[in-house]
């Protein structure tokens, strides 16, 4: 998904050591609410994004999180975002409901549904288009990026497509099918995504039974934030409320989940180790410098070959936004005490 804002907020985030290098006795949470941000004119789409803003720029590689959904499609128009550029990340798409119609650079022609996953990698330059198909009544889902590390920023395009295996797990207490996992990237509750990534990541959607509680063992060594889609959900005991992202600050070595609510609760799971590199954001790229924004903007408008075209979409590209009057300056997530 584009970055479709008007006037985008150009970020350097990046995250710092812990004061002390200890891990917390227990999980620390902070709750982070989203932003609701119009992806367009008057009858697009408003998602809800909570990551990145001024708390929490980053966890792990992931340093974009976008919830959609559930739009009426034939209220709001659906999805039509026009072939547009990315460096420097990964795109992760995870839908609930609904179908979306992928083209890339790379000649990649694909569906995104759910329960299934689709990655691209856009290192040195990819574009894309994202289009809801006519079968879609209800759109629901997920829009994340993965920040690439130096040695990889420049990598060459890419897409994968992974559909993972459920895997249900009993509560605490015993209870049979407490709770449904499907990891998209990385590892958890035994199963494994064979999706490439170029630093250690989890991501999987946990969905909960009604008053379920599970305990799940994760790696000490990442930083964790659960989103929740819908439901009253705790985790290491903090209460969240639909939209809201849990950070789990590094150290936990396993994550009790609990559902509040007689029905089900639906959550995404993310997860890695602290990434330990300062980068830009603006618009859809991800870059090391303000010049690195500025030559990418400039090449994508010239239309150079770095980011190759999309086949097959009927309509003109999107153009990029003006850019900012100063040169970005730094943001940074706060130390962890």
């Amino acid at each position: 998904m584009s970055n479709v804002e008007s006037g985008p907020v150009a970020v350097r985030c990046g995250t710092p050591a812990d004061a002390d290098g200890r891990p917390a006795a227990e999980p620390r949470v902070d709750v982070l609410t989203p932003r609701d941000v119009p992806l367009g004119g008057p009858r697009a789409m408003t998602v809800r994004r909570t990551l990145p803003q001024r708390a929490r720029t980053l966890i792990g590689a992931w340093c974009f999180a976008d919830h959609y959904g559930p739009d009426d499609v034939a209220r709001t128009g659906g999805m039509d975002v026009a072939p547009h550029p990315h460096i420097g990340l990964q795109t992760v798409s995870w839908l609930f409901s609904g179908e979306i119609e992928h083209r890339d650079s790379l000649g990649s022609h694909a569906y995104v549904r759910p329960g299934e996953l689709n990655l691209m990698t856009g290192g040195h330059g990819i574009c894309h288009s994202e289009v809801s198909t006519p079968r879609t009544t209800v759109l629901h889902g997920v829009q994340l990026w993965v920040a690439l590390p130096a040695e990889h920023r420049d990598t060459g395009r890419d897409f994968q497509h992974h559909v993972p295996e459920p895997v249900r797990l009993d509560g605490t207490d015993g209870t049979d099918g407490a709770a449904t996992v499907r990891v998209f990237l990385g590892s958890l509750a035994g199963s494994v995504s064979p999706v490439r990534t170029f630093t250690p990541l989890l991501g999987a959607e946990i969905v909960l039974a009604p008053r379920a509680t599970v305990t799940l063992a994760v790696d000490p060594g990442f930083e964790h934030g659960l989103l929740v889609d819908h439901g009253d959900v705790r985790v290491a005991g903090t209460p969240l409320q639909a939209a809201e992202l849990g950070y789990v600050h590094p150290g936990a070595d396993a994550l009790t989940l609990v559902n509040d609510s007689d029905d089900p609760a639906r959550t995404v799971l993310l997860g890695g180790t602290p990434f330990g590199e300062e980068i830009v954001m603006w618009w859809n790229f991800i870059g090391r410098s303000h010049d690195d924004i500025v030559r990418a903007r400039e090449e994508w408008q010239d239309a150079s070959d770095r980011f190759g075209a999309v086949e097959g979409y009927d309509g003109d590209r999107l153009p990029a936004p003006a850019l900012p009057n100063a040169v970005i300056t730094p943001r940074r997530n706060p130390a962890r005490d």
